[in-house]
């Protein structure tokens, strides 16, 4: 007996796949950038919060397939998830390769010598890409698993955590780079929705 058709078999090879991707390249492109000795999990951050999220993304996916298979079924938004997730990688993994050194996981709270305010390629059209590219991979994963209370639920708390994250992160920003980084907030968005 099959357990799981052609449609779910695809859709969570590709949800783990990009798991599996997303987090080997980001540990890969760190250890690159600023070494082995200064990467670690937490500075990756995969935390209870994320673990649960995705545990319930895929609970979630295998209630709705063995209740109502015919909700797995729609194979363009499927796609468009997939879209998106490509999409968000692009930009994160831009936003990293640009920002060089001057790109962390976690907030810098001292200003570092090597530390310098990026403003060109991705960084002209939008001041966090790598947020953005988060956001748009976390919403395209549970779109590509056509998931629609983790739809939701990832667009809502992602947005959250970014909204309370990217106030803190800039306050820093205007007290590392001073006026520089307050026109330059002025002229671009933050690259996340609703959020200034």
């Amino acid at each position: 007996m099959e357990i799981f058709s052609y449609t779910a078999g695809r859709q969570l090879s590709q949800m783990f796949l990009a798991i599996f991707f997303f987090h080997i390249s980001e540990y890969f492109l760190a250890v690159a950038i600023h070494g082995k000795k200064n990467v670690t999990l937490s500075s990756l951050l995969i935390s209870k919060h994320y673990i649960a999220a995705m545990l319930f993304s895929i609970l979630e996916y295998l209630a709705e397939y063995f209740f109502c298979p015919e909700l797995k079924e729609y194979w363009w938004i499927s796609n468009l998830g997939l879209a998106l997730i490509v999409i968000g990688e692009i930009i994160r993994k831009m936003a990293i390769v640009t920002a060089g050194r001057s790109f962390t996981h976690l907030i810098k709270v001292q200003r570092e010598e090597h530390h310098k305010l990026i403003t060109h390629s991705i960084y002209a059209f939008v001041r966090h890409p790598s947020y953005l590219g988060f956001w748009v991979w976390s919403i395209g994963t549970q779109i590509m698993l056509l998931n629609p209370i983790s739809t939701t639920a990832f667009a809502v708390v992602v947005w959250r955590f970014f909204s309370g994250r990217i106030p803190y992160e800039e306050a820093y920003l205007r007290r590392f780079f001073g006026n520089e980084y307050a026109e330059y907030a002025q002229r671009v968005p933050s690259g996340i929705p609703f959020v200034k």
